[in-house]
């Protein structure tokens, strides 16, 4: 429309005229006063016309180093602590199944190699898997009847001789330097009598939760027996078959731990087992000729106990001793205390380090924390196979990192880092 067309003209014509007058009041100034150069606390300014020395830093330069590394690192454990966390849910979710299948795990790296053995003597797969386990499961059935027959067996002695041995330490503790009295013992008796009870009475009403362990327990037996017998017979193939889970491009260094972490396993138990076995020999030897009643049970105890590494010496060590204490008298108590202690010292300085040798690296510190978190999640289940665990991911650590600097990473504490070490 002409009216708005010569709107627009007008328009065009007052700004080219305010653009003009604009440009002669800045020549006039420059001349005057020189180049502007706007300050970088001049609000009217902007960033793009600051001096370079007077810009904003990038945000991320101006975060210190040592910041970047924490909050990096803490966000990369965040992740790690998520993830441990659902997997302990998980565990103790399927705590049953997960028992079950360590356990199997633990006897078939200790019945394998007599499989393998006789595979190689031509016997075939499934029967040389027969033969080991009816074997095994011989041994422990008859193990078992041993040791019930000889409770069974000094039933009767045995009281009389507990009855004995209680009233010999009611007339020490009465003579002896701690000024106890006849009154503070029956004091004692009738408060440890009225416990007893009380604890017989809530284990009658919990009857049901007791069937329901029972069951429980039967149920993970019969599970680590299946478990057992086709990880003999077909181990190599589940192998196999685990590996193809894992992406293509990771499957080289999953594969490559694995022979390693078995025998890491295998070491363990087998040491393990030899190491229990020399305890309750020698120290149920050393109690049997100080006269100690249930010498062999108490053996057997103790080698079911050395699988709990620390806590299972501790308190197989104590049984010893109580019932040589309440049995034979303080002295002989004392005596088997010592039998206790040499037998474990010598186990602790010298068979540990000789029979598992570099097989199995793990620091004591490291084996306490093991069990004791072991023992919280899963129980005694938890605390027997929380070291052979921790073992295993040593090596299975310990391999992925070599693997790593096999292929040019680098190592984990930078070159500044090597040369310290290399200059102690």
């Amino acid at each position: 429309m002409p009216g708005n067309r010569e709107w627009r003209d007008r328009m065009r014509a007052a700004r080219a005229a305010f653009d003009e007058r604009r440009a002669r009041a800045v020549a006039r100034r420059d001349a005057a006063y020189g180049p502007y150069e706007p300050d970088a606390d001049d609000e009217t300014a902007t960033p793009a016309q600051w001096p370079p020395d007077h810009r904003a830093p990038d945000p991320a330069g101006a975060v210190p180093w040592g910041v970047r590394v924490a909050a990096e690192a803490g966000w990369r454990f965040l992740v790690l602590a998520a993830a441990l966390w659902v997997l302990m849910r998980v565990i103790s979710a399927v705590r049953l199944v997960f028992l079950a299948f360590a356990v199997a795990l633990l006897v078939t790296a200790l019945l394998q190699p007599t499989v393998a053995r006789l595979h190689r003597r031509g016997l075939a797969r499934g029967l040389a898997t027969a033969v080991t386990a009816i074997a095994g499961f011989l041994v422990l059935g008859l193990a078992g009847w041993f040791v019930v027959w000889q409770v069974m067996d000094n039933l009767g002695d045995i009281t009389s001789r507990v009855q004995d041995g209680v009233d010999q330490l009611r007339r020490w503790l009465v003579h002896s330097p701690l000024h106890v009295t006849e009154q503070q013992i029956n004091d004692i008796t009738r408060k440890l009598g009225d416990s007893l009870g009380t604890s017989a009475d809530e284990f009658t009403s919990k009857g049901l939760k007791g069937v329901t362990v029972l069951v429980e327990l039967v149920t993970g037996l019969l599970l680590a027996i299946f478990s057992t017998l086709f990880l003999l017979y077909d181990g190599r193939r589940i192998w196999r078959w685990s590996l193809h889970l894992v992406p293509a491009a990771a499957r080289p260094a999953v594969a490559g731990p694995g022979p390693r972490a078995w025998r890491t396993l295998t070491a363990y138990v087998r040491g393990t087992m030899l190491i229990a076995l020399i305890d309750a020999v020698f120290i149920g030897l050393g109690i049997s000729l100080l006269g100690v009643p249930l010498a062999v049970p108490i053996s057997v105890v103790i080698f079911v106990c050395a699988f709990v590494p620390l806590v299972g010496a501790v308190v197989s060590g104590a049984l010893a001793v109580v019932v040589a204490l309440v049995t034979e008298g303080v002295f002989t108590a004392l005596m088997a205390l010592l039998v206790v202690l040499a037998v474990q010292q010598i186990e602790g300085h010298v068979l540990q380090p000789f029979i598992l040798g570099r097989a199995v690296r793990v620091h004591p510190l490291a084996v306490v924390l093991a069990v004791a978190t072991g023992g919280t999640v899963a129980g005694i289940g938890g605390a027997v196979v929380a070291v052979p665990l921790v073992a295993v991911a040593n090596t299975v650590i310990g391999h992925l990192r070599a693997h790593a600097a096999s292929r040019g990473a680098p190592p984990p504490g930078g070159p500044a880092q090597m040369q310290d070490d290399q200059h102690p």
